[in-house]
């Protein structure tokens, strides 16, 4: 048996062409072991090479119609959400699916979290639950990795079945929300007397949580997100007359 050797790669087929490089054999006449599928992860975490261990068959062992193995498609993001049934089903079926769909999802990534749950949060919202010891990474620094999960997850739900979604990571919402209801209540005060108002600068998901909450305050004034020397605030105004 000739002698095997290992190749890393993002992908099998540029494992594949880097073997018969190395090896001066034709991809047909490779003998291959799959030691790990590629996987792209999610958000740039827990992304996986492929490896093969690989040699070039001897004269006996080639025959003149070699197939090769076959490379399973690897199921993107989109893909895997793509694989819902189109027809209509009640809140609590769709909010199974969604859970099963994710826990496969992240089950292949080195994360150590408890499975994720999904349920109705009202008629119009999933709550998804993400807890565990590694659930924090998925936050990230003033929750940008938290930001770009949610607009993923966003993404694949509204357009399938037209509902919001409520995230949850690691109770970060929920504590984010009542940091922000604790700054903005003297806010509140402010504006119910003088008319209009504005944060102060909030970073990553701060602004778009006090966006919420101020115009549930003040469902009759003009409540809008501005920008300043890159950064963000929320400012409350009466709406222009004409």
């Amino acid at each position: 048996m000739k002698d095997q050797i290992k190749i890393e790669a993002s992908t099998l087929e540029e494992a594949f062409q880097q073997a018969s490089a190395k090896l001066q054999c034709s991809i047909n006449d490779l003998d291959i072991k799959i030691l790990q599928q590629p996987s792209k992860g999610l958000l740039g975490i827990g992304k996986k090479n492929a490896i093969i261990l690989v040699r070039c068959k001897s004269e006996e062992e080639k025959q003149p119609e070699t197939q090769l193995p076959e490379i399973p498609v690897e199921k993107e993001e989109k893909e895997i959400f793509d694989t819902f049934y189109q027809e209509s089903k009640d809140l609590h079926a769709i909010a199974k699916e969604v859970e099963t769909d994710i826990n496969d999802l992240f089950r292949g990534m080195c994360f150590k979290l408890e499975p994720v749950k999904v349920e109705p949060y009202d008629d119009g919202t999933l709550l998804i639950e993400f807890n565990g010891e590694d659930a924090a990474l998925l936050i990230g620094k003033e929750g940008y990795r938290y930001k770009a999960l949610s607009y993923m997850l966003f993404n694949w739900i509204n357009p399938k079945y037209g509902l919001q979604i409520r995230l949850e990571i690691a109770n970060f919402l929920n504590s984010q929300e009542e940091m922000i209801a604790n700054y903005l209540k003297p806010l509140i005060e402010k504006i119910q007397i003088e008319g209009k108002g504005q944060t102060r600068v909030l970073d990553g998901v701060l602004v778009q949580i006090a966006l919420k909450q101020l115009r549930q305050a003040f469902p009759d004034k003009y409540v809008a997100i501005r920008e300043k020397d890159g950064g963000k605030y929320v400012i409350v105004n009466e709406f222009k007359k004409n």
